[in-house]
């Protein structure tokens, strides 16, 4: 558990911002339907309660205010019209608004926490805030899109834990407004150090919709009613943490290339993906489910598109700008002994496939693609290797571990896959799954490693 030390409210300083609204594009409209994205940083750093109240959490609302000058929207709200009503939704900061951040502490054990091994995944919903509720205006609702908890392991370690709404940005703009703060908290509020590459660009009309995409999508996303509130329900499943290390994904791609050498798109996230897709299906045996043999599988995977489109977007442009690819065979292609070769090719024959096809994206195709997924029986990727959480330095030393709440939502299975904290080249990814699925997943992914 942990208990409350402060909640406060943190704004930009006064008079250093001006107000912003951003019409939300048809790359935004999408995730008002999913639930809301939570990691939780973990730094192991030895500091008592006292210096953590006169010290951190002072510099970490004074940074955190100049972040948010450079991140407006974040203090903001997304703006959802009445579903009887005309009007678009948007993101929108006001002079006044604020962002919800909780200080808290815990007696639990920092160091089991950050582990590899199997643990209780309702222990992490200490550590991430809930967004506060949505307000009703008139002829809208408002809904906060982001909160923050940092809560003290005392002697022991930090963590900080985020809660935000997809539909505010995509992992690119959330990484770097995470890692603009660190940096802010690192130098003690010198922006000198913000370099270009945390600054975001916010002009939304360099995202082009020549078939009035956005309109038709928010057309079809309010026939779903979807709820604005944050729900926080932890199912009964464990976490656990595998490494794939940088000697097995080269060998992962050897085999693969002697099995198929005329495969052009053999990459470190295409095998990764391959071989926990197949574990996963393998495990399922464990659950004692009658599975049908020749069931549709999904793999599903998003893609950044601010270089594939035509001009390239600029890759600190805030907001999504991310599009969903679709892979899928049948159950027993997976189980058998070519599984793994048969996910290979097909990840990387869909990713080839869509990755320089701009009309398709323009057009919506990807978004019609997701109606065709059965949720039950999909597997999905969360986070990128792209994304190197664990350079988020607040001045407290390397991150210690880091962990994407938010994979226990999903109907199907969802995975985080980051860079490794430990060595270049080897891949982090996170699992969520009941205990005794988990035992029998850790045992194969061991089991097929040791054959490389």
């Amino acid at each position: 558990m942990a208990s409350l030390i402060e909640q406060c409210q943190v704004a930009p300083p006064p008079g250093s911002a001006a107000e912003l609204t951003l019409p939300l594009t048809y790359f935004d409209n999408l995730w008002l339907l999913f639930n809301h994205n939570r990691r939780i940083l973990f730094y192991k750093f030895p500091i008592s309660k006292p210096e953590f109240v006169q010290t951190i959490i002072p510099t970490l609302k004074d940074s955190l205010s100049l972040a948010l000058k450079h991140y407006l929207p974040l203090a903001g709200n997304v703006v959802c019209p009445l579903l009887d009503c005309s009007s678009y939704p948007e993101l929108c900061y006001v002079t006044g608004n604020s962002l919800s951040v909780t200080f808290s502490e815990t007696d639990m054990d920092f160091d089991f926490l950050v582990g590899n091994h199997p643990r209780n995944l309702k222990d992490f919903y200490h550590f991430v805030p809930q967004l506060r509720e949505p307000k009703d205006a008139p002829g809208v609702q408002l809904a906060p899109v982001l909160a923050i908890q940092v809560t003290l392991f005392p002697n022991h370690g930090i963590s900080i834990g985020f809660t935000n709404h997809h539909v505010v940005g995509d992992g690119a703009t959330i990484v770097r407004f995470i890692r603009a703060w660190a940096l802010l908290t690192k130098f003690g509020g010198d922006e000198q150090f913000l370099a270009n590459e945390f600054i975001p660009f916010y002009d939304r009309s360099v995202i082009k919709d020549p078939h009035g995409l956005g309109k038709s999508i928010w057309d079809e996303i309010k026939k779903y009613k979807a709820s604005m509130c944050d729900t926080m329900t932890p199912p009964d499943k464990v976490r656990g943490t595998f490494i794939v290390s940088r000697d097995d994904i080269l060998k992962f791609k050897n085999l693969i290339l002697s099995r198929r050498p005329n495969l052009t798109h053999v990459t470190s996230f295409t095998v990764t993906c391959a071989y926990i897709w197949t574990c996963l299906i393998k495990s399922e045996a464990s659950t004692g489910e009658e599975i049908d043999e020749n069931g549709v599988e999904f793999f599903g995977c998003a893609a950044d598109c601010r270089a594939r489109l035509n001009p390239p977007i600029p890759q600190t442009y805030f907001g999504n700008c991310i599009v969903g690819y679709v892979a899928r065979t049948r159950h027993t292609d997976l189980a058998g002994k070519e599984g793994f070769t048969i996910a290979v090719e097909l990840i990387g024959e869909t990713i080839q496939k869509r990755m320089k096809d701009e009309e398709w994206i323009l057009n919506g195709s990807w978004f019609k693609e997701y109606g065709t997924v059965d949720q039950n029986r999909s597997l999905s990727i969360t986070g990128s290797p792209k994304f190197d959480l664990y350079a988020a330095d607040f001045g407290w030393g390397r991150l210690e571990k880091l962990e994407f709440v938010s994979i226990n939502n999903n109907n199907g299975v969802t995975i985080s896959l980051s860079k490794s904290k430990d060595s270049d080249g080897d891949l982090e990814v996170g699992l969520s799954l009941p205990k005794t699925q988990m035992n029998a997943f850790a045992a194969i992914f061991t089991h097929g490693l040791s054959f490389l």
